[in-house]
Protein backbone atom coordinates (compact mmCIF):
# COMPACT_ATOMS: atom_id res chain seq x y z
CA UNK A 1 0.00 0.00 0.00
CA UNK A 2 1.10 3.58 -0.54
CA UNK A 3 2.10 5.48 2.56
CA UNK A 4 0.19 8.56 3.72
CA UNK A 5 3.30 10.67 3.18
CA UNK A 6 3.68 9.50 -0.38
CA UNK A 7 0.02 10.16 -1.11
CA UNK A 8 0.48 13.67 0.20
CA UNK A 9 3.19 14.31 -2.35
CA UNK A 10 1.02 12.82 -5.09
CA UNK A 11 -2.01 14.97 -4.31
CA UNK A 12 -0.86 18.21 -6.07
CA UNK A 13 -0.24 16.34 -9.31
CA UNK A 14 -3.40 14.24 -9.04
CA UNK A 15 -5.58 17.26 -8.34
CA UNK A 16 -4.29 19.09 -11.36
CA UNK A 17 -4.44 16.21 -13.80
CA UNK A 18 -7.56 14.38 -12.66
CA UNK A 19 -9.78 17.41 -12.11
CA UNK A 20 -8.63 19.38 -15.13
CA UNK A 21 -8.46 16.66 -17.77
CA UNK A 22 -11.58 16.37 -19.89
CA UNK A 23 -13.45 18.69 -17.54
CA UNK A 24 -12.13 22.17 -18.27
CA UNK A 25 -13.16 23.18 -21.77
CA UNK A 26 -13.01 26.81 -20.66
CA UNK A 27 -9.46 26.63 -19.28
CA UNK A 28 -6.84 27.50 -21.88
CA UNK A 29 -4.32 25.22 -20.16
CA UNK A 30 -6.24 22.08 -21.12
CA UNK A 31 -8.00 23.12 -24.32
CA UNK A 32 -4.89 22.63 -26.41
CA UNK A 33 -4.58 18.87 -26.04
CA UNK A 34 -8.23 18.12 -26.77
CA UNK A 35 -9.26 20.07 -29.86
CA UNK A 36 -7.42 21.87 -32.58
CA UNK A 37 -9.93 24.64 -33.23
CA UNK A 38 -10.93 23.43 -36.71
CA UNK A 39 -14.67 23.53 -37.21
CA UNK A 40 -16.71 20.51 -38.27
CA UNK A 41 -16.56 20.18 -42.07
CA UNK A 42 -18.46 17.51 -43.97
CA UNK A 43 -16.01 15.26 -45.84
CA UNK A 44 -18.48 12.65 -47.05
CA UNK A 45 -22.04 11.38 -47.05
CA UNK A 46 -22.03 10.49 -43.35
CA UNK A 47 -21.08 14.02 -42.36
CA UNK A 48 -23.52 15.63 -44.78
CA UNK A 49 -26.44 13.66 -43.39
CA UNK A 50 -25.34 14.22 -39.80
CA UNK A 51 -24.88 17.96 -40.33
CA UNK A 52 -28.21 18.39 -42.12
CA UNK A 53 -30.04 16.78 -39.22
CA UNK A 54 -28.17 18.77 -36.56
CA UNK A 55 -28.85 22.07 -38.34
CA UNK A 56 -32.58 21.33 -38.33
CA UNK A 57 -32.41 20.63 -34.61
CA UNK A 58 -30.29 23.70 -33.91
CA UNK A 59 -27.37 21.68 -32.53
CA UNK A 60 -23.79 22.70 -33.28
CA UNK A 61 -21.37 19.78 -33.79
CA UNK A 62 -18.10 19.82 -31.87
CA UNK A 63 -14.86 21.07 -33.36
CA UNK A 64 -12.48 18.44 -34.65
CA UNK A 65 -10.14 16.78 -32.19
CA UNK A 66 -6.43 17.56 -32.13
CA UNK A 67 -3.84 15.29 -33.72
CA UNK A 68 -2.74 14.29 -30.20
CA UNK A 69 -6.21 13.07 -29.38
CA UNK A 70 -6.74 11.47 -32.77
CA UNK A 71 -3.66 9.24 -32.74
CA UNK A 72 -4.48 7.91 -29.28
CA UNK A 73 -8.16 7.43 -30.13
CA UNK A 74 -7.61 5.62 -33.40
CA UNK A 75 -4.89 3.35 -31.96
CA UNK A 76 -7.22 2.34 -29.12
CA UNK A 77 -10.27 1.92 -31.36
CA UNK A 78 -8.47 -0.03 -34.07
CA UNK A 79 -5.81 -2.02 -32.23
CA UNK A 80 -6.62 -1.77 -28.51
CA UNK A 81 -3.08 -0.44 -27.95
CA UNK A 82 -1.36 2.88 -27.30
CA UNK A 83 1.12 4.32 -29.80
CA UNK A 84 4.82 4.31 -29.07
CA UNK A 85 6.24 7.76 -28.31
CA UNK A 86 8.16 7.85 -31.60
CA UNK A 87 4.97 7.11 -33.53
CA UNK A 88 3.17 9.94 -31.78
CA UNK A 89 6.04 12.36 -32.38
CA UNK A 90 6.27 11.47 -36.08
CA UNK A 91 2.52 11.84 -36.54
CA UNK A 92 2.42 15.22 -34.80
CA UNK A 93 5.32 16.54 -36.88
CA UNK A 94 3.93 15.28 -40.19
CA UNK A 95 2.70 18.01 -42.55
CA UNK A 96 0.77 15.55 -44.71
CA UNK A 97 -2.80 16.88 -44.92
CA UNK A 98 -3.99 13.29 -45.45
CA UNK A 99 -2.06 11.79 -42.53
CA UNK A 100 -5.12 10.67 -40.59
CA UNK A 101 -6.39 8.55 -43.48
CA UNK A 102 -2.88 7.19 -44.04
CA UNK A 103 -2.64 6.18 -40.37
CA UNK A 104 -6.03 4.43 -40.49
CA UNK A 105 -4.93 2.37 -43.49
CA UNK A 106 -1.59 1.48 -41.90
CA UNK A 107 -3.20 0.35 -38.67
CA UNK A 108 -5.41 -2.07 -40.63
CA UNK A 109 -2.24 -3.80 -41.80
CA UNK A 110 -0.96 -4.48 -38.28
CA UNK A 111 -1.12 -7.77 -36.46
CA UNK A 112 -2.46 -5.83 -33.46
CA UNK A 113 -5.50 -4.88 -35.57
CA UNK A 114 -6.15 -8.54 -36.31
CA UNK A 115 -5.69 -9.52 -32.66
CA UNK A 116 -8.01 -6.77 -31.43
CA UNK A 117 -10.85 -7.51 -33.83
CA UNK A 118 -10.48 -11.23 -33.19
CA UNK A 119 -11.04 -10.37 -29.52
CA UNK A 120 -14.11 -8.27 -30.42
CA UNK A 121 -15.64 -11.14 -32.40
CA UNK A 122 -14.77 -13.62 -29.64
CA UNK A 123 -16.96 -11.56 -27.30
CA UNK A 124 -19.88 -11.61 -29.71
CA UNK A 125 -19.48 -15.29 -30.63
CA UNK A 126 -19.11 -16.43 -26.99
CA UNK A 127 -15.66 -18.04 -27.29
CA UNK A 128 -15.26 -19.73 -23.92
CA UNK A 129 -14.02 -23.14 -22.81
CA UNK A 130 -16.02 -23.82 -19.71
CA UNK A 131 -19.47 -23.27 -18.13
CA UNK A 132 -22.03 -22.34 -19.15
CA UNK A 133 -20.43 -22.34 -22.60
CA UNK A 134 -18.58 -25.65 -22.96
CA UNK A 135 -16.26 -25.53 -25.95
CA UNK A 136 -13.30 -26.97 -23.99
CA UNK A 137 -9.81 -25.65 -24.90
CA UNK A 138 -9.62 -27.70 -28.12
CA UNK A 139 -12.79 -26.09 -29.42
CA UNK A 140 -11.76 -22.62 -28.24
CA UNK A 141 -8.41 -22.75 -30.02
CA UNK A 142 -9.91 -24.07 -33.26
CA UNK A 143 -12.72 -21.48 -33.19
CA UNK A 144 -10.45 -18.55 -32.29
CA UNK A 145 -7.87 -19.45 -34.97
CA UNK A 146 -10.63 -19.54 -37.57
CA UNK A 147 -11.91 -16.12 -36.46
CA UNK A 148 -8.34 -14.77 -36.46
CA UNK A 149 -7.76 -15.98 -40.02
CA UNK A 150 -11.10 -14.54 -41.15
CA UNK A 151 -10.15 -11.12 -39.76
CA UNK A 152 -6.57 -11.29 -41.04
CA UNK A 153 -7.58 -12.06 -44.60
CA UNK A 154 -10.66 -9.85 -44.49
CA UNK A 155 -13.14 -12.61 -45.23
CA UNK A 156 -16.32 -11.05 -46.71
CA UNK A 157 -18.90 -10.79 -43.97
CA UNK A 158 -21.56 -12.72 -45.90
CA UNK A 159 -19.16 -15.66 -46.23
CA UNK A 160 -18.16 -15.35 -42.56
CA UNK A 161 -21.78 -15.52 -41.43
CA UNK A 162 -22.75 -18.27 -43.88
CA UNK A 163 -19.98 -20.56 -42.67
CA UNK A 164 -20.99 -20.02 -39.04
CA UNK A 165 -24.66 -20.67 -39.81
CA UNK A 166 -24.36 -23.70 -42.11
CA UNK A 167 -21.24 -25.70 -41.13
CA UNK A 168 -21.52 -29.31 -39.99
CA UNK A 169 -19.00 -31.69 -38.44
CA UNK A 170 -16.72 -31.98 -35.41
CA UNK A 171 -16.31 -28.83 -33.35
CA UNK A 172 -12.61 -29.72 -32.98
CA UNK A 173 -12.05 -30.16 -36.73
CA UNK A 174 -14.60 -27.82 -38.36
CA UNK A 175 -14.10 -24.57 -36.39
CA UNK A 176 -17.24 -22.63 -37.47
CA UNK A 177 -19.37 -25.44 -36.02
CA UNK A 178 -18.49 -24.02 -32.61
CA UNK A 179 -21.08 -21.31 -33.21
CA UNK A 180 -23.69 -23.95 -32.31
CA UNK A 181 -21.62 -25.30 -29.43
CA UNK A 182 -21.19 -21.84 -27.90
CA UNK A 183 -24.86 -21.66 -26.95
CA UNK A 184 -26.44 -22.40 -23.59
CA UNK A 185 -28.53 -25.34 -24.76
CA UNK A 186 -29.05 -27.52 -27.80
CA UNK A 187 -32.80 -26.95 -28.13
CA UNK A 188 -34.21 -24.94 -31.10
CA UNK A 189 -35.26 -22.05 -28.84
CA UNK A 190 -31.67 -21.49 -27.63
CA UNK A 191 -30.27 -21.74 -31.17
CA UNK A 192 -32.84 -19.36 -32.65
CA UNK A 193 -32.17 -16.80 -29.90
CA UNK A 194 -28.40 -16.91 -30.53
CA UNK A 195 -28.81 -16.65 -34.31
CA UNK A 196 -31.19 -13.70 -34.03
CA UNK A 197 -28.96 -11.86 -31.56
CA UNK A 198 -25.72 -12.44 -33.48
CA UNK A 199 -26.80 -11.93 -37.08
CA UNK A 200 -29.97 -9.85 -36.79
CA UNK A 201 -29.21 -7.78 -33.69
CA UNK A 202 -32.53 -8.59 -32.11
CA UNK A 203 -33.74 -10.31 -28.95
CA UNK A 204 -36.46 -12.80 -29.85
CA UNK A 205 -37.72 -13.03 -26.28
CA UNK A 206 -39.40 -9.71 -27.08
CA UNK A 207 -41.11 -11.13 -30.18
CA UNK A 208 -44.73 -12.38 -30.20
CA UNK A 209 -44.86 -16.05 -29.24
CA UNK A 210 -46.04 -17.22 -32.67
CA UNK A 211 -43.29 -15.37 -34.55
CA UNK A 212 -40.67 -16.67 -32.12
CA UNK A 213 -41.89 -20.24 -32.59
CA UNK A 214 -41.63 -19.88 -36.36
CA UNK A 215 -37.94 -18.98 -36.17
CA UNK A 216 -37.29 -21.77 -33.67
CA UNK A 217 -38.84 -24.23 -36.11
CA UNK A 218 -36.18 -23.36 -38.71
CA UNK A 219 -33.54 -24.82 -36.38
CA UNK A 220 -35.58 -27.78 -35.16
CA UNK A 221 -33.52 -30.24 -37.20
CA UNK A 222 -30.09 -29.24 -35.90
CA UNK A 223 -28.72 -32.27 -34.05
CA UNK A 224 -25.74 -32.88 -31.78
CA UNK A 225 -23.81 -36.15 -31.48
CA UNK A 226 -21.36 -36.50 -28.61
CA UNK A 227 -18.32 -38.67 -29.35
CA UNK A 228 -15.91 -40.70 -27.24
CA UNK A 229 -13.40 -37.83 -27.36
CA UNK A 230 -13.88 -35.56 -24.35
CA UNK A 231 -16.05 -32.53 -25.21
CA UNK A 232 -16.07 -33.27 -28.95
CA UNK A 233 -19.49 -32.84 -30.55
CA UNK A 234 -20.64 -33.47 -34.12
CA UNK A 235 -23.12 -30.85 -35.31
CA UNK A 236 -25.33 -32.03 -38.15
CA UNK A 237 -28.85 -32.05 -39.59
CA UNK A 238 -31.02 -34.82 -38.15
CA UNK A 239 -31.10 -37.59 -40.82
CA UNK A 240 -34.13 -39.24 -39.23
CA UNK A 241 -36.45 -36.54 -40.54
CA UNK A 242 -38.31 -37.78 -43.64
CA UNK A 243 -40.97 -35.11 -44.04
CA UNK A 244 -40.56 -31.65 -45.63
CA UNK A 245 -40.15 -28.79 -43.17
CA UNK A 246 -42.61 -25.93 -43.46
CA UNK A 247 -40.87 -22.78 -42.26
CA UNK A 248 -41.91 -19.14 -41.95
CA UNK A 249 -39.15 -16.53 -41.82
CA UNK A 250 -39.37 -13.29 -39.76
CA UNK A 251 -40.58 -11.24 -42.76
CA UNK A 252 -43.48 -13.64 -43.27
CA UNK A 253 -41.95 -15.53 -46.18
CA UNK A 254 -43.02 -19.20 -46.25
CA UNK A 255 -40.67 -21.91 -47.53
CA UNK A 256 -40.73 -25.67 -47.84
CA UNK A 257 -37.43 -27.43 -47.11
CA UNK A 258 -37.05 -30.91 -48.57
CA UNK A 259 -36.07 -33.72 -46.13
CA UNK A 260 -32.63 -34.12 -47.71
CA UNK A 261 -31.89 -30.37 -47.52
CA UNK A 262 -30.45 -28.33 -44.67
CA UNK A 263 -32.94 -25.74 -43.33
CA UNK A 264 -30.00 -23.64 -42.11
CA UNK A 265 -28.83 -23.15 -45.71
CA UNK A 266 -32.32 -22.04 -46.72
CA UNK A 267 -32.36 -19.61 -43.80
CA UNK A 268 -28.90 -18.25 -44.71
CA UNK A 269 -30.06 -17.79 -48.33
CA UNK A 270 -32.96 -15.71 -47.03
CA UNK A 271 -30.92 -13.75 -44.48
CA UNK A 272 -27.84 -12.86 -46.53
CA UNK A 273 -29.30 -10.86 -49.40
CA UNK A 274 -29.40 -7.15 -50.25
CA UNK A 275 -33.19 -7.32 -50.12
CA UNK A 276 -33.11 -8.27 -46.43
CA UNK A 277 -32.35 -5.40 -44.03
CA UNK A 278 -31.89 -7.60 -40.98
CA UNK A 279 -28.39 -8.80 -41.84
CA UNK A 280 -26.68 -5.65 -43.12
CA UNK A 281 -28.43 -3.29 -40.72
CA UNK A 282 -27.23 -5.33 -37.74
CA UNK A 283 -23.53 -5.41 -38.61
CA UNK A 284 -23.38 -1.77 -39.79
CA UNK A 285 -25.10 -0.64 -36.62
CA UNK A 286 -22.73 -2.73 -34.49
CA UNK A 287 -19.64 -1.28 -36.19
CA UNK A 288 -20.96 2.25 -35.68
CA UNK A 289 -21.54 1.43 -32.02
CA UNK A 290 -18.05 0.00 -31.57
CA UNK A 291 -16.46 3.20 -32.87
CA UNK A 292 -18.98 5.81 -31.73
CA UNK A 293 -19.95 4.52 -28.29
CA UNK A 294 -23.59 3.77 -29.08
CA UNK A 295 -25.57 2.48 -32.05
CA UNK A 296 -27.56 4.48 -34.55
CA UNK A 297 -30.14 2.07 -33.17
CA UNK A 298 -29.34 1.72 -29.49
CA UNK A 299 -28.75 -0.76 -27.88
CA UNK A 300 -27.01 -2.27 -30.94
CA UNK A 301 -28.41 -5.74 -30.20
CA UNK A 302 -31.98 -4.59 -29.52
CA UNK A 303 -33.26 -3.81 -33.02
CA UNK A 304 -37.06 -3.74 -33.14
CA UNK A 305 -39.83 -1.73 -34.75
CA UNK A 306 -40.33 0.58 -31.76
CA UNK A 307 -36.60 1.23 -31.21
CA UNK A 308 -35.98 3.83 -33.88
CA UNK A 309 -32.71 4.80 -35.55
CA UNK A 310 -31.60 8.37 -34.81
CA UNK A 311 -30.13 8.59 -38.33
CA UNK A 312 -31.91 6.02 -40.52
CA UNK A 313 -30.41 7.64 -43.62
CA UNK A 314 -26.84 7.07 -42.38
CA UNK A 315 -27.62 3.45 -41.56
CA UNK A 316 -29.13 2.94 -45.03
CA UNK A 317 -26.05 4.52 -46.61
CA UNK A 318 -23.72 2.18 -44.71
CA UNK A 319 -25.82 -0.83 -45.72
CA UNK A 320 -25.64 0.18 -49.38
CA UNK A 321 -21.88 0.61 -49.11
CA UNK A 322 -21.63 -2.85 -47.56
CA UNK A 323 -23.41 -4.35 -50.59
CA UNK A 324 -21.31 -2.35 -53.07
CA UNK A 325 -18.07 -3.45 -51.39
CA UNK A 326 -19.17 -7.10 -51.45
CA UNK A 327 -19.47 -7.23 -47.67
CA UNK A 328 -16.05 -5.76 -46.93
CA UNK A 329 -16.22 -4.71 -43.26
CA UNK A 330 -12.97 -2.77 -43.50
CA UNK A 331 -14.64 -0.52 -46.04
CA UNK A 332 -17.29 0.35 -43.45
CA UNK A 333 -14.51 0.92 -40.90
CA UNK A 334 -12.84 3.44 -43.22
CA UNK A 335 -16.07 5.29 -43.95
CA UNK A 336 -16.68 5.85 -40.26
CA UNK A 337 -13.10 6.45 -39.12
CA UNK A 338 -12.34 9.01 -41.84
CA UNK A 339 -15.53 10.97 -41.18
CA UNK A 340 -15.61 14.25 -39.28
CA UNK A 341 -18.34 12.65 -37.17
CA UNK A 342 -15.77 10.24 -35.71
CA UNK A 343 -12.99 12.82 -35.56
CA UNK A 344 -14.91 15.33 -33.44
CA UNK A 345 -13.61 16.54 -30.10
CA UNK A 346 -15.11 15.11 -26.94
CA UNK A 347 -15.77 18.70 -25.82
CA UNK A 348 -19.32 19.63 -26.96
CA UNK A 349 -20.06 22.85 -28.82
CA UNK A 350 -23.72 22.56 -27.86
CA UNK A 351 -25.40 22.38 -24.48
CA UNK A 352 -28.40 20.56 -25.96
CA UNK A 353 -29.22 17.42 -23.96
CA UNK A 354 -29.43 15.41 -27.21
CA UNK A 355 -25.90 16.30 -28.35
CA UNK A 356 -24.37 12.97 -27.32
CA UNK A 357 -27.18 10.69 -28.54
CA UNK A 358 -27.14 12.55 -31.88
CA UNK A 359 -23.35 12.20 -32.18
CA UNK A 360 -22.65 15.95 -32.03
CA UNK A 361 -19.40 15.17 -30.20
CA UNK A 362 -17.22 12.16 -29.49
CA UNK A 363 -18.45 10.22 -26.43
CA UNK A 364 -16.09 9.87 -23.48
CA UNK A 365 -15.90 6.18 -22.47
CA UNK A 366 -13.78 4.24 -20.03
CA UNK A 367 -11.34 1.83 -21.62
CA UNK A 368 -12.46 -1.79 -21.85
CA UNK A 369 -10.99 -4.00 -19.13
CA UNK A 370 -8.63 -5.88 -21.46
CA UNK A 371 -7.40 -2.72 -23.16
CA UNK A 372 -6.83 -0.98 -19.84
CA UNK A 373 -4.88 -3.89 -18.36
CA UNK A 374 -2.75 -4.15 -21.50
CA UNK A 375 -2.11 -0.39 -21.46
CA UNK A 376 -0.91 -0.51 -17.85
CA UNK A 377 1.31 -3.53 -18.55
CA UNK A 378 2.71 -1.94 -21.71
CA UNK A 379 3.34 1.37 -19.97
CA UNK A 380 5.15 -0.26 -17.06
CA UNK A 381 6.86 -3.07 -18.97
CA UNK A 382 5.23 -5.82 -16.91
CA UNK A 383 2.86 -8.78 -17.39
CA UNK A 384 -0.40 -9.75 -15.77
CA UNK A 385 -1.06 -13.15 -14.18
CA UNK A 386 -4.16 -15.12 -15.22
CA UNK A 387 -6.08 -18.09 -13.91
CA UNK A 388 -8.82 -20.46 -15.04
CA UNK A 389 -11.12 -23.14 -13.70
CA UNK A 390 -9.62 -25.45 -16.34
CA UNK A 391 -6.48 -27.27 -15.12
CA UNK A 392 -3.01 -27.11 -16.59
CA UNK A 393 -1.68 -27.65 -19.22
CA UNK A 394 -4.75 -26.33 -21.01
CA UNK A 395 -4.47 -22.83 -19.54
CA UNK A 396 -0.75 -22.17 -19.73
CA UNK A 397 -0.29 -18.52 -20.72
CA UNK A 398 3.13 -17.19 -21.84
CA UNK A 399 4.45 -14.32 -19.74
CA UNK A 400 4.42 -12.01 -22.77
CA UNK A 401 0.77 -12.75 -23.62
CA UNK A 402 -1.35 -9.62 -23.94
CA UNK A 403 -4.84 -9.66 -22.43
CA UNK A 404 -6.46 -8.93 -25.79
CA UNK A 405 -4.99 -12.20 -27.06
CA UNK A 406 -6.74 -14.21 -24.34
CA UNK A 407 -9.21 -15.82 -26.71
CA UNK A 408 -10.71 -18.04 -24.00
CA UNK A 409 -13.28 -16.22 -21.88
CA UNK A 410 -12.69 -18.74 -19.07
CA UNK A 411 -9.16 -17.38 -18.49
CA UNK A 412 -9.21 -14.23 -16.41
CA UNK A 413 -7.61 -12.24 -13.59
CA UNK A 414 -8.90 -10.26 -10.60
CA UNK A 415 -8.10 -7.00 -12.41
CA UNK A 416 -10.09 -8.03 -15.49
CA UNK A 417 -13.06 -8.96 -13.34
CA UNK A 418 -12.81 -5.71 -11.39
CA UNK A 419 -12.97 -3.65 -14.58
CA UNK A 420 -15.98 -5.44 -16.07
CA UNK A 421 -14.70 -8.01 -18.54
CA UNK A 422 -17.75 -9.89 -19.89
CA UNK A 423 -18.35 -13.52 -19.00
CA UNK A 424 -19.19 -14.33 -22.66
CA UNK A 425 -22.25 -16.30 -21.64
CA UNK A 426 -24.82 -14.61 -23.89
CA UNK A 427 -23.11 -12.48 -26.55
CA UNK A 428 -25.01 -9.39 -25.37
CA UNK A 429 -23.13 -6.09 -25.50
CA UNK A 430 -24.48 -5.36 -22.02
CA UNK A 431 -22.42 -8.22 -20.57
CA UNK A 432 -19.45 -5.87 -20.61
CA UNK A 433 -19.47 -3.24 -17.89
CA UNK A 434 -17.48 -0.03 -18.24
CA UNK A 435 -18.97 1.51 -15.13
CA UNK A 436 -16.52 3.11 -12.72
CA UNK A 437 -16.49 1.85 -9.14
CA UNK A 438 -14.83 2.87 -5.88
CA UNK A 439 -12.95 -0.42 -5.90
CA UNK A 440 -11.39 0.41 -9.27
CA UNK A 441 -10.38 3.89 -8.13
CA UNK A 442 -8.81 2.61 -4.93
CA UNK A 443 -6.95 -0.17 -6.71
CA UNK A 444 -5.39 2.18 -9.25
CA UNK A 445 -4.58 4.84 -6.68
CA UNK A 446 -3.52 2.85 -3.68
CA UNK A 447 -2.65 -0.80 -4.41
CA UNK A 448 0.66 -2.58 -4.11
CA UNK A 449 -0.22 -4.28 -7.43
CA UNK A 450 -0.02 -1.04 -9.44
CA UNK A 451 2.83 0.31 -7.28
CA UNK A 452 4.88 -2.79 -7.99
CA UNK A 453 4.23 -2.61 -11.72
CA UNK A 454 5.51 0.96 -11.92
CA UNK A 455 8.49 0.49 -9.59
CA UNK A 456 9.75 -2.84 -10.91
CA UNK A 457 8.81 -2.59 -14.58
CA UNK A 458 11.37 -2.24 -17.35
CA UNK A 459 9.83 0.98 -18.63
CA UNK A 460 10.86 3.05 -15.61
CA UNK A 461 14.42 1.74 -15.81
CA UNK A 462 14.57 2.69 -19.49
CA UNK A 463 13.23 6.18 -18.86
CA UNK A 464 15.73 6.82 -16.08
CA UNK A 465 18.65 5.49 -18.12
CA UNK A 466 17.77 7.45 -21.26
CA UNK A 467 17.02 10.76 -19.54
CA UNK A 468 19.58 10.93 -16.75
CA UNK A 469 19.66 14.50 -15.42
CA UNK A 470 17.22 15.77 -18.10
CA UNK A 471 14.04 16.46 -16.18
CA UNK A 472 12.17 18.21 -19.01
CA UNK A 473 12.94 15.39 -21.43
CA UNK A 474 11.89 12.82 -18.83
CA UNK A 475 8.56 14.60 -18.34
CA UNK A 476 7.87 14.76 -22.07
CA UNK A 477 8.65 11.07 -22.51
CA UNK A 478 6.31 10.12 -19.68
CA UNK A 479 3.48 12.19 -21.18
CA UNK A 480 4.07 10.85 -24.68
CA UNK A 481 3.96 7.27 -23.44
CA UNK A 482 1.05 7.68 -21.04
CA UNK A 483 -1.23 10.20 -22.79
CA UNK A 484 0.17 10.22 -26.36
CA UNK A 485 0.92 13.93 -26.26
CA UNK A 486 3.41 16.49 -25.01
CA UNK A 487 2.69 18.15 -21.68
CA UNK A 488 1.29 21.68 -21.57
CA UNK A 489 3.23 24.54 -20.02
CA UNK A 490 1.25 24.25 -16.78
CA UNK A 491 1.84 20.51 -16.62
CA UNK A 492 5.57 20.99 -17.18
CA UNK A 493 5.61 23.41 -14.27
CA UNK A 494 3.75 21.00 -11.96
CA UNK A 495 6.11 18.18 -12.95
CA UNK A 496 9.17 20.38 -12.38
CA UNK A 497 7.93 21.20 -8.87
CA UNK A 498 7.41 17.48 -8.21
CA UNK A 499 10.94 16.64 -9.34
CA UNK A 500 12.33 19.49 -7.20
CA UNK A 501 10.54 18.14 -4.13
CA UNK A 502 11.96 14.72 -4.82
CA UNK A 503 15.47 15.91 -5.64
CA UNK A 504 16.98 14.55 -2.47
CA UNK A 505 15.50 11.11 -3.16
CA UNK A 506 16.65 11.15 -6.77
CA UNK A 507 14.48 11.39 -9.85
CA UNK A 508 13.29 7.80 -9.68
CA UNK A 509 10.62 8.46 -7.08
CA UNK A 510 9.41 11.59 -8.86
CA UNK A 511 9.04 9.64 -12.10
CA UNK A 512 7.11 6.92 -10.26
CA UNK A 513 4.75 9.48 -8.76
CA UNK A 514 4.19 11.24 -12.09
CA UNK A 515 3.45 8.00 -13.95
CA UNK A 516 1.16 6.87 -11.16
CA UNK A 517 -0.69 10.17 -11.19
CA UNK A 518 -1.19 10.04 -14.95
CA UNK A 519 -2.46 6.44 -14.81
CA UNK A 520 -5.14 7.71 -12.43
CA UNK A 521 -6.15 10.57 -14.71
CA UNK A 522 -9.35 10.47 -16.72
CA UNK A 523 -7.28 11.19 -19.80
CA UNK A 524 -5.53 7.84 -19.43
CA UNK A 525 -8.50 5.79 -18.28
CA UNK A 526 -10.96 6.98 -20.92
CA UNK A 527 -11.39 7.05 -24.66
CA UNK A 528 -11.84 10.70 -25.51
Amino acid sequence: MVSVGKLGLLIPVLLFITVANLMGAEQSAVEYPFRNGAEFVAVGKIDEMLMNSLVIKGIQPANLCSDEVFIRRVFLDMTGTLPESWETTAFLKSQNSNKRRVLINRLMEREAFVDFWTFKWCDLLRVKAEYPINLWPNGVQAYARWIHEAVKYNMPYDQFARELLTSSGSNFRVPPVNFYRAIQGEEPSAIAAAVALTFMGTRIEKWPEEKRAQLENVFSRVAFKHTAEWKEVIVHVDPAQTEPLQAIFPDGKTVTVRPESDPRVTFADWLITPDNDWFSRNVCNRIWSWFMGRGIIHEPDDIRADNLAVYPEILTFLQEELYKSKYDLRHIFRLILTSSAYQQSCIPSSKDSQAETLFAHYPVRRLDAEVLVDAICWLTGTQEEYSSVIPEPFTFIPATQSTVKLVDGSITSPLLKMFGRPERDTGLEAERSNEVSDGQRLHLLNSTHIKSKIERGLRLKQLLAQNRGRIDQMTRQIYLLTLSRNPTKDEMQVAAELFNVKARRKNRQAAIDLIWALINSKEFLYRH
